[in-house]
């Protein structure tokens, strides 16, 4: 099974250009499953119900969120769909569940969302990522081969203890959060795919989405600086992960960058 993970959707603009080039993305790669990053759809904090709707159409079959799930208050009117996680590890009671399973055509995919601890300031948790990501592992008693991890973290070194430590147990564990690709994707000894971060999509030559020329004022001025969302052309940053179906283990794993 070929899997697409899609780096953090920021901005309106980036829903909308990935609703234009997905189909031709999962056509020409012959994908069978996408997963992709929410939390900053909606002006680069939380997603709204309408970009939601149409990433979904687009052919996304879960989104997954961050440290901005609660960005946009229409995300309590659908964070109970099949088809929208938030990190497992956040605090307890929370609306909606951290991971999901779904079916696609006779293959069951367990995907599951954990959120970083080292350097996440204002980051709600009450659970440690390594030993709640052990109980959904145990809780997920069916025999589901492919598992997919979205660590959404800051901390390189966080991210490649997560993957060490899930290596052979799940099929793939992939950074999110730093909208900044890196060229570290292997296959774990153990068979498990890893890459630290699989980057971002959004406007090419910005400050992680945002207008650079705005942003470095902060830099300059040395005080707070409002994000304004670039205008710059869009970019779509991710990687396809191939998982043999009877065993789970990555067979490839290979990053994803348009900018046309």
């Amino acid at each position: 099974m070929k899997i697409l993970a899609i780096g953090d959707i920021v901005s309106e603009r980036a829903v909308e250009k990935l609703t234009i080039k997905l189909p031709e993305i999962i056509k020409e790669n012959k994908i069978d499953f996408t997963i992709a990053n929410g939390e900053n759809a909606s002006n680069g904090n939380g997603l709204a119900k309408e970009l939601f709707d149409k990433i979904i159409t687009a052919g996304v079959d879960v989104v997954t969120m961050g440290n901005h799930t609660w960005g946009n208050e229409e995300i309590y009117d659908f964070i109970d769909s099949e088809k929208i996680i938030r990190p497992a590890n956040i605090t307890k009671g929370t609306p909606g569940k951290g991971y999901t399973i779904i079916q696609k055509e006779n293959t069951k995919v367990l995907v599951i969302n954990l959120i970083g601890r080292r350097m996440m300031e204002g980051v709600y948790y009450s659970n440690n990522p390594f030993t709640t990501v052990q109980e959904i592992l145990e809780e997920a008693k069916e025999d589901i081969k492919i598992i997919m991890v979205d660590f959404h973290a800051q901390s390189t070194g966080e991210k490649f203890n997560m993957g060490y430590f899930l290596d052979g147990k799940v099929s793939a564990v992939y950074g999110t959060h730093t909208h900044v690709q890196t060229a570290d994707e292997i296959i774990m000894p153990k068979g498990s795919a890893f890459i630290t971060d699989i980057g971002m999509t959004g406007a090419c030559l910005s400050d992680l989405g945002c207008d650079v020329e705005n942003s470095i004022r902060r830099y300059l001025e040395d005080k707070p600086v409002e994000d304004i969302m670039s205008k710059n052309e869009i970019m779509i940053n991710g990687c396809i992960f191939d998982i043999d179906e009877i065993t789970g283990k990555a067979v490839a794993v290979k990053r994803l960058h348009i900018d046309e």
